[in-house]
């Protein structure tokens, strides 16, 4: 294990009375990490990373965790950039008691490491106006399905965004399921109010300048269902609702933007889709080491062997040709070749 200056403990191991990764007593750094605690700086001080699908906390988990958090932490939990609530400044004497008193409200701690990760997800069409599918339902299925029961080269993140504002950025994750809705016109419930021309952002429907009724460009359509909200005849309806799946990105130091590879994915056939994505990533990552999926996609070869694995899952679904992920690199100037 390599020395990090700016951390106190320099043996690099800690004695903890708590089932870590099945294991307890003296661990090391990374072990401890892998299971969702997480070495601070400071000498003898954890970070504790909580299991919460899609955000989601339930009322009386959270006053559990803000009563453990002040007993054994400072004043204060840290909501991190996927969703989770984290307990800071843990002494590692304390981990068994935290864990222990989580458990007692249902509270799991969360795993790291090379695995499936807790899914992200917004409100979807639970509550939230725009949403269009139901991120949350799906999140919660994942982390049963899918968390921590899998054995991978690094981790792997999925998201759910209910539309296609993309608030959980299904664009950089590993495995993205964005809501969509394709609409369709029926002529005889359309009085030519042009509402639907004005709702659309995108210019995908432009109103006929002598009897008012849309004129609808496909191409430009990104499938948000504004046209139908805003209908007040209901000549706006949805065909078709499902999910854009997107595969292949990351962020960090050297981000990878995801690319689509199928739409209005049906709910039944998420599940099914993640275990085919899995499952090839497993074997194509074997003897590459610490490999994102992402970085193994970015060659074209790959690539192409990838969508071939994948189109049998996704069916009807699945895009005709899509490019690869690509490079999005936000340290250097882009040079124009």
């Amino acid at each position: 294990m390599s020395v990090d200056r700016y951390i106190e403990d320099t043996k690099g191991t800690a004695v903890v009375e708590a089932d870590v990764e099945g294991k307890s007593g003296e661990l090391d750094f990374p072990t401890l990490k892998s299971g969702g605690i997480i070495k601070q700086r400071q000498k003898d001080l954890f970070t504790i990373r909580l299991k919460c699908p899609g955000g989601r906390v339930p009322l009386k988990r959270l006053a559990k965790i803000a009563e453990v958090a002040e007993r054994y932490g400072r004043d204060y939990v840290h909501l991190s950039v996927r969703q989770s609530v984290e307990i800071p400044y843990v002494s590692f004497r304390d981990i068994g008691k935290v864990q222990q008193e989580l458990a007692e409200a249902g509270q799991e701690i969360a795993s790291c490491g090379a695995r499936v990760r807790v899914p992200t997800a917004c409100g979807g069409c639970e509550y939230n106006p725009n949403g269009l599918t139901d991120t949350q339902r799906m999140a919660q299925e994942v982390t049963e399905r899918f968390f921590g029961k899998w054995s991978l080269a690094h981790k792997f993140k999925i998201s759910f965004s209910g539309c296609p504002s993309d608030c959980v950025r299904t664009s950089s994750a590993d495995l993205g399921f964005q809501g969509a809705v394709r609409p369709a016109w029926d002529q005889a419930k359309c009085i030519g109010c042009r509402i639907c021309a004005e709702a659309c952002r995108e210019g995908a429907i432009e109103s006929d300048p002598e009897t008012g009724e849309p004129v609808y460009h496909p191409d430009k359509c990104l499938y948000c269902g504004d046209c139908i909200r805003s209908c007040p005849t209901e000549a706006w309806e949805a065909e078709e609702t499902g999910w854009i799946v997107r595969v292949g990105g990351k962020h960090g130091r050297h981000p990878i933007t995801a690319q689509r590879i199928a739409e209005f994915l049906p709910d039944e056939k998420v599940h099914e889709v993640i275990e085919a994505v899995l499952s090839w990533y497993q074997r194509a990552a074997a003897g590459k080491g610490r490999t994102r999926m992402g970085e193994l996609l970015l060659e074209d070869a790959t690539w192409r062997e990838f969508l071939t694995t994948l189109r049998p899952v996704l069916g009807d679904h699945a895009l005709a040709d899509p490019p690869p992920p690509w490079r999005n690199d936000i340290h250097f100037a882009r040079t124009e070749t």
